[in-house]
């Protein structure tokens, strides 16, 4: 029960690993705010977290809309006067390939899944500064690690997240704040069902892959506990870690494996 009473920020928590990780945080008795754009959804999310957690609230709010974050982050403070853990877990994938990509796309991509983060977290580095401490888990990606087929601007969004957040980790800019890089593979979340294509149009559809991977409780379960032990990484993922793996010591035979991916 390590996060009992820790006033917890999760974006992207109307599903997948955001609304896992706000189920599993509840049962600890954490303050929760939950945001994301989807109201209905966020709803349903609080009312499963208020069956474990007396302290749970909302904030409707767009992580590409840097008027909308500046904002949300102020009326997240005012829920419970404080945040002690920043969750940058919205996000947005991609299949689609490179050559078949716009610019416009690959923008789409960059906004939510590096911009929203950096964006959230900047606003919240004077807060964590003032109280001394603070704990920011960033949800990032084994495609943060390697270039995968399909995933073009979302593999480069997923990269720059990790020099980003390293070097908060590397910097250190506040002793007491706790930087953690959290890479999963394949979970088994519907986040491909609004995935975007090459023109920016929802994919629509599970993946195989997807729908094949690692349960989200499993993948919630580890991150929460990568968050009590205050690591500086953490990889979730089965096949990916060996293509990893590969990449580093045999590169020619990554490439020859990887082109074969979707």
């Amino acid at each position: 029960m390590h996060f009992t009473d820790k006033v917890i920020l999760i974006t992207g928590a109307s599903s997948g690993i955001g609304q896992e990780l706000a189920l599993l945080l509840a049962k600890e008795k954490a303050r929760l705010i939950l945001a994301a754009r989807n109201q209905p959804a966020l709803e349903a999310v609080r009312n499963q977290c208020l069956l474990h957690t007396p302290h749970c609230e909302i904030l409707l709010m767009d992580v590409t809309n840097e008027a909308q974050v500046n904002e949300g982050t102020q009326r997240a403070l005012e829920f419970f006067g404080k945040i002690d853990v920043l969750v940058n877990n919205a996000g947005v994938t991609q299949r689609s390939k490179l050559i078949d990509t716009s610019v416009a796309a690959i923008r789409q991509l960059m906004e939510v899944n590096f911009f929203g983060a950096v964006m959230l977290t900047k606003a919240l580095l004077p807060h964590f500064k003032e109280q001394g401490s603070g704990q920011v888990i960033v949800i990032s990606s084994m495609a943060g690690l390697m270039g995968y087929p399909w995933r073009s601007g979302y593999n480069a969004a997923k990269h720059a997240l990790q020099g980003y957040f390293e070097t908060l980790q590397t910097e250190q800019p506040i002793p007491r704040l706790y930087t953690t890089i959290v890479c999963p593979g394949r979970i088994h979340t519907p986040i491909t069902y609004s995935a975007i294509t090459g023109n920016g149009e929802p994919y629509g559809k599970m993946d195989p892959g997807q729908a094949n991977g690692i349960p989200v409780n499993r993948c919630a379960r580890q991150i929460l506990k990568a968050m009590h032990k205050r690591k500086k990484i953490v990889l979730i993922a089965r096949e990916e870690k060996i293509l990893l793996w590969i990449k580093r010591y045999f590169p020619p035979l990554f490439y020859v494996i990887a082109r074969k991916g979707n």
